[in-house]
């Protein structure tokens, strides 16, 4: 973890949560786990992808997932997000389809959303890595402790954010967040394991709307 690197606005607006105990013992047990022969997604360098593509001025949107991919090739370090030439995830194809429905968006043949980050939506997993094979082998490391700490920081130091929380784990941050001054939407997890039940939730209109109505500028939501 000393090697990673993360974008300049997000050292200083989580300078704090790097000295705390509980960061150093998170480095520590990574480390521990890699010297030990462990295979760790997503690689050390994009660990922080989130992060170093989307800056903390410049996030528009917050959208939270669990854990990353546990599959080799899978994890990059964005929520929902895989490689192109990686078979497009259920859960991914599930948003695509919304995306059809909500704003006319041509689903794509790759599950890339890299270009959805460099617009300002932060994809943000909980946790930040995750043991190969093993989901939610990282839970209950300090990830969450950290990435808490990343929603405050966004609620208390930004104005008018759009946070879409899909699934229960997703909507328990809610408490997190200062819905006074940011717009927060609720739906069932795009997982094809919700029946259904996130289509016709139309996040991505609701959210350009409120983001023009706040002088923000749209996200265009076309991968």
């Amino acid at each position: 973890m000393s090697s990673v690197q993360i974008e300049a606005s997000w050292k200083t607006a989580l300078r704090d949560q790097f000295e705390q105990p509980y960061f150093q013992a998170l480095a520590a047990f990574l480390k521990n786990e890699k010297a030990a022969g462990k295979t760790i997604y997503p690689p050390g360098s994009l660990i922080f992808n989130a992060f170093n593509t989307t800056p903390f001025p410049e996030v528009k949107v917050v959208i939270i997932g669990q854990d990353p991919y546990h599959n080799p090739g899978e994890a990059m370090g964005l929520c929902f997000s895989v490689p192109k030439g990686v078979r497009v995830p259920p859960s991914l194809k599930n948003i695509y389809k919304e995306l059809e429905s909500d704003v006319g968006a041509t689903i794509p043949n790759h599950g890339d959303l890299t270009s959805w980050a460099q617009q300002g939506v932060f994809l943000l997993n909980a946790m930040l890595t995750v043991e190969r094979n093993r989901p939610g082998s990282h839970q209950k490391i300090g990830w969450q402790d950290f990435t808490d700490a990343v929603i405050r920081k966004l609620s208390d130091g930004r104005e008018h954010l759009v946070f879409m929380l899909w699934g229960g784990f997703a909507r328990k941050k809610k408490e997190l967040i200062d819905g006074s001054k940011h717009l927060i939407l609720e739906a069932a997890h795009p997982s094809p394991l919700a029946g259904g039940a996130f289509f016709g939730s139309q996040h991505f209109s609701k959210a350009n709307a409120y983001l023009q109505e706040h002088g923000m500028g749209k996200v265009e939501w076309q991968v």
